[in-house]
């Protein structure tokens, strides 16, 4: 960031919130109040932070901001900080592109779904969830069952090769398209149905997540 304003000097046309991690992501009982506050901090007062800091700049030129959310910051699947962080992204945008409008500044958001990164590589997070896993009290470990890791790994290995996609391109295309376009869109959402009725989606999160010894 430091190195395009010193070269730009007088304007900034655009910035791009991408940065953000999704480890540990797991139902509320099982997370410590340290892996929320690390979560929001990157995903989420990260964007916060960084934004303001360029808005004079982008002011100037009558840019573009253009936050990365996730199709997590319209349905909480998996329950955890991640989708917290997500829902909050989207209404920080939101606020801000109402905010800007008057200065001339477009704000976009984009919502990928499941693509094959850093972010969703198991094989980066495996150790640490086995790891994270045996920290957990024995009580909340024994109401899970002793398979429950197991099959959660399961699941999103699964989720990974057939749900997730290679093409990232469905992605920098949306946002190469909010950041030149004439007419950029409010939302760039990969979700064919980005509102599903909260019932829809309770069934389906019990449907995909492993079960719980006591379910």
């Amino acid at each position: 960031m430091h190195v395009i304003l010193y070269t730009i000097h007088v304007c900034l046309w655009a910035v791009v919130n991408n940065a953000g991690i999704s480890f540990p992501t797991a139902p509320n009982d099982l997370l410590e109040i340290e892996d929320f506050k690390q979560m929001f901090n990157v995903n989420l007062i990260g964007v916060v932070a960084v934004t303001p800091s360029v808005l004079p700049l982008i002011k100037k030129a009558k840019g573009r901001v253009v936050n990365v959310a996730s199709v997590f910051g319209r349905i909480s699947t998996l329950g955890g900080a991640y989708c917290i962080t997500k829902y909050g992204v989207e209404a920080f945008n939101d606020s801000l592109r109402r905010d800007m409008m008057h200065f001339g500044v477009n704000g976009s958001i984009t919502e990928p779904g499941f693509f094959k990164t850093q972010v969703t590589d198991l094989s980066l997070t495996e150790d640490d969830l086995k790891k994270w896993w045996s920290n957990l009290p024995t009580e909340v470990r024994r109401a899970y069952g002793d398979s429950y890791l197991q099959d959660y790994i399961k699941l999103q290995e699964f989720s990974m090769k057939i749900v997730a996609s290679s093409d990232l391109s469905k992605v920098t295309s949306c946002m190469q398209h909010a950041l030149s376009a004439r007419y950029p869109q409010t939302c760039y959402s990969l979700l064919d149905s980005p509102l599903v009725p909260a019932c829809i989606a309770d069934i389906f999160t019990n449907i995909i997540m492993p079960s719980t010894k006591e379910s």
